[in-house]
Order: structure tokens, then C-alpha cells, then sequence
């Protein structure tokens, strides 16, 4: 008798042919190349991840994947293109397990054209950074399939649509739905009893049927809750999955010894039942959830305002949801570029970092492409829009791995509490197994079925997730946006606010601005607002407000800025120095504000500013007695008087602060303990915002949109931090009710279960419910919330 053979590489029984290789058996040509590239490039561990990790690479013609070389199906495949650098997100099925993972993010290794590659496991896709100029998209695809992991591409993963509701949820849910009216119809004559021959000659055909409903529904529609607990499991993590598998193998095993044995109808209507209110309830969580989620992400972006300009070259900030094809942006020096545009005029100098992870920067010329996310480095840009601005991508950079901090919290603390909640109510489940055990058989397996059904930590797991989804929701309404649902819990612990001073807790008025120096003369004034147009300084910004002439567009060549000192570039054949005194070679005799200017490195004059205040500033300050309170400064000490008097009770004032200097002063109060927020405009204090806990970046008129920063606030909400931070701190009161709403209900439940009062089916009705409660009393009780701080939007 003939032994059969697997693979090596793929484990699949060898059919056609049996290749012999480094002493391993491989079952065709494709499994044993995967082999020798894994060894040649020293991953040969992949097979140590998993024993049967592979999967057979295909037979298919190498040039099949020709067609994705051709320019417009590029474009239409590849997330971005820029330089010699694409992103592509390719849509891979045949992701399995952690060895498939591994393999793929490894793929740097394997070909030195490929720069980055990460997975999505619950969405099956590949994102491959890859270097075009040396490896056609063709060839990356056919590598892929040559590793065994062929690319889907169909009209569908090119148009990038985000599926909302998975539809095999409802098809699951259709199945159980059916599974359960029919099982009901059927067990009924059971229910009803009675002496009735008919009744009684066919009661095992009725059973039979019913065992026939429920398989596909034990089968599939419970499939997902076995992944989740084989997966959690497999990596030591006991999840909220475990119990209900348990529950789902102890009411089929003894449903279907029952209808063997003849001793009973079994539980077959009941375990149909389970599954239909449990997918119910889950239908009904992913419907909210991403209804928030969706909610969030394209409100996220609102307060950035984006200088749109017309044909006549008249400037008017207008808000990011706005814009349309066709418009005319200006970008200005260090902003973010939010939508994919055509370049009209300026030397673009585009930093793709944020989209990327690398800091090379692109030369554009007028008439190129730009795309979205990436930065200028340099003198403002004019832009004609090509395309809507897709915010859910936008979110996705503001989100991404490189810019996150690391995070724990609240999170880590629900998954904790369901870990060790599951470990008690298994204990629970055993106690009263063996109790039941010896007083009624039939009744042991109705009482664990029931604790393991009912004891679902579900509510749990919800009420963080659908509270902050809320808060969120609400904060955003408010012109307060939130990077992720994380950062509301920091916030909620902060302890110290440091506030920026120039831009953040002052704002901008004409009247507030004067001049001495030399006459300037139009030409030079005319000049020197066109050099203003390019900084995105809060004082360069008042500057060009004040100066009132005719803006005409010239060139602006030579664009360089130096943090926190000023900036220079040259202006039909002139250069123009536009910064502090230091930065002109001249000395600050007195303690003000001031913005010098040179021409061809000869000194003109400045213009001194008197900051006004925001208004009801100090009652702002007033409500903050519960925090520690700074001011940093990268001006002079000349406002210092009308500062202490406006926070009198303020811990710390810092002035003639670098962008360093504050980033050190944030880390200085970390390292006594200090949990810091930083409010700032997001660029001299970029550095800060990000070291700090929790950064926020004040957006008057401007596109200040940085990775550095976990919110965006408008600079006229200001004065209203107080009640942000209290709605924030109320929210986590809402969570910890909802662990104690979640708690009553196991306690209730169980306390019936474990007597052997309650059935199986009403604690499958039972559990939903108590997602339902939850979800209701978020709702409510963020509503009621957000009513209480902003009446007109929560």
C-alpha cells in the first residue's frame, strides 16, 4: 500500500508530480521556488510559524497581470504615485494565518524594490510601498501570485469601496432566522404534549428535522464566534468568544445524545434561537458602530479652512468640505495639501513623508500632478482642484502607525476586566456543573448552557467604544475634533495645560499693529505681502491683513525659513528678510512684539504689534483651578505683567521660547509626573504638541492639519476649553456605569441560572438585551451630557 506524501511547502496531498529538493518533498515547481527563495533570504522560520503555513503558488500564464502596466489602470489601481515611490493595496483571500502575515510583511527582504508591506487581516488586504521605476506593478503582482498570494483585482478593490455591513453577517443571520422559525414549528408538538398517536408515531421524524436545521446553523452561522476563540486562544488570550462556543458545544452535544439516545426532543429550537438573537444583537452593533465610525471620520477634518482664491486672485478661507473641482487653493509654506490637485503657479517642493514614511522631497513643476497629504516645503503654492476631497484617506494618514503615540488606557482595561470576568464565570459554569451533576442530570446541562449563554461579557465590551463614539460625535459638533477615541480618556486624566501664547490665547485685529522705519514704497510693499502670502505665522497672517493694497501674485523664489527666526526669499530680483530682530541684524531696545524687515540685507523697519486677548479669557481661566497652568512664548517678556494678572493663578510663564525649548519644557513637567495637554497653532509648537499627552492644534482660518496634534480646535472655542475638558471627564462616568449596568445584568441572570430557573432560549434573549440597554443608556445619557455644556449641539 502506497503512503501518501504532502508537501512541504503548501501540505497539500502530491498529485500530479513529486519533486525531490534539499532532501524535502515538494508537489510541484512553484512550492519548491517559494522554498528556495524563504532560504535564500534567510526566512526559512516561516515554516516554524506554522507547519502548514504555505499555500501553492498557481499555475497561471506569467503575463496575465500585463494590463495593470497601462497608465490609466495605474492610476486607477495604485493609492498614490509619486517620484519612484507607489502605494498599492491589493485584496488577497487567500490570508489565513500568522506564517501568511509574517510572509507578507517580509516582502522588503525577499525584493529590495519593495520598501514596506503591511496586512489586514480582517479585511484580507496588502498595502505594498514599492519603487516603480524598478519594478512594474505587472511583475509586483506576479510575484505575489508566484509566492502563492494572487491578487484579486476587479473593478470593485480599484474603486476601493468600504463595505459598511458585512454581508455574510446577514446571510448567517438568515440562515439562523430560518433554522429558528421552522425549529419552533416543528418542536411544538413536543411542547404541547399529550397522548395524540399521530403526535407520538412521528415525533422522531420532527426531531430529525430539527437536528437538520441547526447544523448549518452550528456550523456557519456560529463560524465567526469559533474563529474569534480558536484565535484568542491560540495566543494565550481568553476572549469574551470562549464562553459562547462553550455554551454552543455543550446545547448541540447534549441536543443530539437526547435525540440519539431517545430520551428527549433536545435543544435544537433553543441553540437556533441563541444564534439568532446573538447575530441580531451583533447586526445591530455593527450598524451603529460604523454609523459612528463613518460619522467621525468625515467630521474629523472640518475645522481645517483652506484659502480658496479666484480668477482675480481675492483670497477667502473657506471650510475643507467645500471644495470643489475646479476651485483654486493656496498652500502655503509647511501646510498640509488636501486634495489631489493640478499645480497653477509656485515651485513645489512636496514633502510625502506623511503618505510615504519617507522624507525625500519632489520637485513639481507647474502643470504637474500633486496628491493629497503630502507637504510643501517653501513658497506658497496655487492649486486647481482635480478631485473631491475623500476624507476617510485623509483620516488614514492623520491616523497613521508612524504618528501614533504610544497608547493604554481604558481599552486594555475592558479587555482586561472580560478576561479575568470569563475566567469567573467558567469557574462558575464547573461549580455548578458538578452540583447539578448530582442532584438532576437533565438539569446540569441546562443550567451551564444557560450561565455560559447569559454570562456574555457583549455590554462590556460596548460601552466604551459606543460611549466615546458619542463624546466624540458631540465634541465635533462643537468645532472640537478628536483624532480617535483614545484621546478622550487622556484627556479625562490630565492634570496641566500649557497654552501657547502668540495665536492661542491671542487673537488678530488690525488696530493693533503699527510702523516705524523708512517710507516703503509700493513696490516694495507690494513685494513684501507677496512674501507675507507664504508664511502660515500667526503675526505674518495679522501682517498681510493689515497691509492693504492690491495683492498681485509674483513669483517667489529662493523660499527659505528658519523656526522661530523668520524667513527670507527673493521677489522681482530683490531680498526681502521678514522675522525677528536677531534675524535681521538689528537689536530689540525695547520689551514688545515686532516683526522686522530687511531689503537686500539693508534694514527697513518693523511693524509692532499689541496682542489683543481673547475675549472672556480670564473667566476661562477662573474654571481651570483644577489644572496646573503655563504659558509658553517664543516673544519677549513684554506682556508678562498683563499675563499674571489675567492667570493669577498660573504655576510657570516661559518667553524667547523655541520650537526645542518648548518641546524640552513639555518633557521637563512629564518627567515630574505632569500629565500635559499643549495647545498651540501647530507649528512653531509642533514639536511640543506631539511630545505632549495629549496635543492641540487652535485652527483660526488656516489649514494647520498636522499628525503631531490628537485634536484640531477652532481658535474661537478657546475660552470654552473648561467645558470639552468636562465633557470628557463625564464621559468616563458614563463607561464606568455601563460596566455596572453590564455587571446587574450577569448578576440577575446568573443567580437564576445557576438555581436552574432560567432556559437556555431566555438567556439568548437575555444577552442582547443587555447590549441593547447599554447602547440605549449611551446614547441617552451622552445626549443628556452634551446637552448640559452645549445646549444648541450636542
Amino acid at each position: 500500500m502506497k503512503v501518501s506524501e504532502n508537501c512541504f511547502h503548501c501540505g497539500q496531498g502530491i498529485e500530479k508530480e513529486r519533486i525531490l529538493f534539499d532532501e524535502k518533498t515538494f508537489c510541484c515547481n512553484g512550492c519548491k521556488s517559494v522554498y528556495e527563495i524563504l532560504n535564500a533570504n534567510n526566512l526559512n522560520n516561516f515554516y516554524e510559524l506554522n507547519k502548514r503555513a504555505g499555500i501553492r503558488p498557481g499555475d497561471e500564464n506569467s503575463g496575465q497581470f500585463d494590463y495593470l502596466d497601462t497608465p490609466e489602470i495605474f492610476e486607477k489601481v495604485t493609492d498614490f504615485s509619486e517620484g519612484s515611490t507607489s502605494l498599492v493595496t491589493f485584496k488577497i483571500p487567500v490570508i489565513h494565518c500568522s506564517s501568511c502575515i509574517w510572509l507578507l510583511e517580509s516582502l522588503h527582504t525577499l525584493n529590495s524594490n519593495i520598501k514596506y508591506s503591511q496586512v489586514n487581516f480582517t479585511r484580507k488586504t496588502l498595502q505594498i510601498s514599492f519603487n516603480h521605476n524598478e519594478l512594474k506593478l505587472s511583475e509586483l503582482a506576479n510575484f505575489l501570485t508566484n509566492l502563492g498570494y494572487k491578487p484579486v483585482i476587479s473593478l470593485e478593490t480599484a474603486d476601493k469601496n468600504v463595505e459598511h455591513l458585512d454581508k455574510s453577517l446577514l446571510v448567517k443571520f438568515a440562515i439562523a432566522a430560518f433554522a429558528f422559525g421552522n425549529g419552533m414549528f416543528l418542536a411544538f408538538p413536543e411542547y404541547i404534549g399529550g397522548e395524540d398517536y399521530w403526535m407520538e408515531h412521528y415525533k422522531g421524524l420532527f426531531r430529525a428535522l430539527m437536528c437538520l436545521l441547526a447544523i448549518p446553523v452550528v456550523v456557519y452561522s456560529a463560524s465567526d464566534y469559533y474563529k474569534s476563540a480558536w484565535y484568542g486562544l491560540k495566543n494565550k488570550i481568553v476572549n469574551i468568544d470562549v464562553p459562547i462556543v462553550l455554551g454552543i458545544i455543550v446545547l448541540f452535544g447534549r441536543s443530539l445524545y437526547e435525540v440519539a439516545t431517545n430520551y428527549g426532543p433536545g435543544y435544537f429550537d433553543t441553540l437556533c434561537g441563541l444564534l439568532f438573537f446573538m447575530l441580531l444583537g451583533k447586526i445591530f452593533q455593527k450598524r451603529t458602530y460604523n454609523a459612528l465610525s463613518y460619522d467621525r471620520d468625515y467630521k474629523s477634518f472640518y475645522p481645517i479652512a483652506v484659502t480658496k482664491v479666484d480668477f482675480e486672485g481675492k483670497q477667502d478661507n473657506i471650510l475643507l468640505s467645500e471644495i470643489k473641482i475646479g476651485d483654486r487653493i493656496l498652500v502655503r509654506n509647511q501646510e498640509i495639501i488636501p486634495v489631489d490637485a493640478i499645480l497653477i503657479n509656485g515651485e513645489g517642493n512636496i514633502d510625502n513623508s506623511f503618505i510615504t514614511g519617507e522624507s525625500a522631497t519632489i520637485s513639481k513643476q507647474p502643470g504637474d500632478k500633486i496628491f493629497a497629504g503630502g507637504k510643501q516645503i517653501g513658497s506658497s503654492l496655487e492649486l486647481e482642484v482635480i478631485k473631491n476631497v475623500d476624507q476617510s484617506y485623509l483620516t488614514q494618514l492623520w491616523n497613521k502607525e508612524a504618528f501614533k503615540k504610544h497608547e493604554t488606557g481604558l481599552d486594555t482595561l475592558t479587555n482586561n476586566v472580560s478576561k479575568y470576568f470569563t475566567f469567573i464565570i467558567l469557574g462558575i459554569a464547573l461549580i455548578s456543573g458538578i452540583y447539578w451533576y448530582f442532584i438532576d442530570l437533565d438539569k446540569m446541562f441546562q443550567v451551564i448552557s444557560a450561565i455560559l449563554i447569559i454570562a456574555c461579557p457583549c455590554a462590556l465590551a460596548l460601552s466604551a467604544p459606543f460611549t466615546f463614539g458619542h463624546i466624540m460625535r458631540i465634541l465635533g459638533r462643537n468645532k472640537f475634533y478628536v483624532k480617535d477615541t483614545i484621546t478622550i480618556e487622556k484627556i479625562s486624566k490630565l492634570d496641566t495645560i500649557v497654552f501657547d501664547k502668540t495665536g492661542t490665547i491671542t487673537h488678530r485685529k488690525k488696530s493693533n499693529i503699527t510702523y516705524e522705519g523708512l517710507e516703503i514704497k509700493d513696490f516694495d510693499l507690494l513685494n513684501i505681502k507677496t512674501l507675507l502670502k507664504n508664511s502660515n505665522h500667526p503675526l505674518s497672517k495679522s501682517l498681510y491683513d493689515f497691509i492693504e493694497i492690491n495683492d498681485d501674485y509674483y513669483q517667489v523664489e529662493h523660499f527659505k525659513e528658519i523656526s522661530g527666526k523668520g524667513y527670507e526669499a527673493m521677489v522681482r530680483g530683490n531680498l526681502y528678510k521678514i522675522g525677528s530682530a536677531r534675524y535681521n541684524n538689528q537689536e530689540s531696545k525695547n520689551l514688545e512684539t515686532a516683526v522686522y524687515i530687511s531689503k537686500n540685507n539693508e534694514f527697513i523697519g518693523k511693524f509692532i504689534f499689541k496682542n489683543e486677548y481673547r475675549e472672556n479669557l480670564k473667566n476661562l481661566f477662573k474654571k481651570l483651578t483644577g489644572y496646573h497652568v503655563f504659558i509658553l512664548s517664543g516673544d519677549n517678556s513684554s506682556e508678562e505683567n498683563q499675563l499674571k494678572e489675567l492667570i493669577p493663578s498660573y504655576k510657570g510663564m516661559a518667553f524667547n521660547q523655541s520650537p526645542e525649548d518648548k518641546l524640552n519644557y513639555i518633557k521637563n513637567l512629564q518627567d515630574q509626573n505632569f500629565r500635559v495637554a499643549m495647545l498651540g497653532d501647530g507649528l512653531n509648537d509642533a514639536g511640543a504638541l506631539k511630545q505632549s499627552n495629549v496635543g492641540i492644534a487652535i485652527a483660526d482660518d488656516t489649514n494647520s492639519f498636522t499628525p503631531s496634534s490628537d485634536v484640531i480646535m477652532d481658535g474661537e472655542k478657546v475660552v470654552l476649553l473648561d467645558k470639552y475638558l468636562n465633557v470628557c471627564k463625564g464621559s468616563m462616568t458614563i463607561v464606568k456605569m455601563t460596566f455596572i449596568i453590564s455587571f446587574l445584568y450577569n448578576v440577575v441572570g446568573l443567580s437564576y441560572a445557576v438555581t436552574g430557573h432560567m432556559h437556555p432560549l431566555f438567556a439568548a434573549l437575555i444577552m442582547p438585551a443587555s447590549s441593547i440597554t447599554v447602547v440605549s443608556f449611551t446614547t441617552l445619557s451622552t445626549w443628556i451630557l452634551g446637552r448640559k455644556y452645549f445646549k444648541k449641539h450636542a
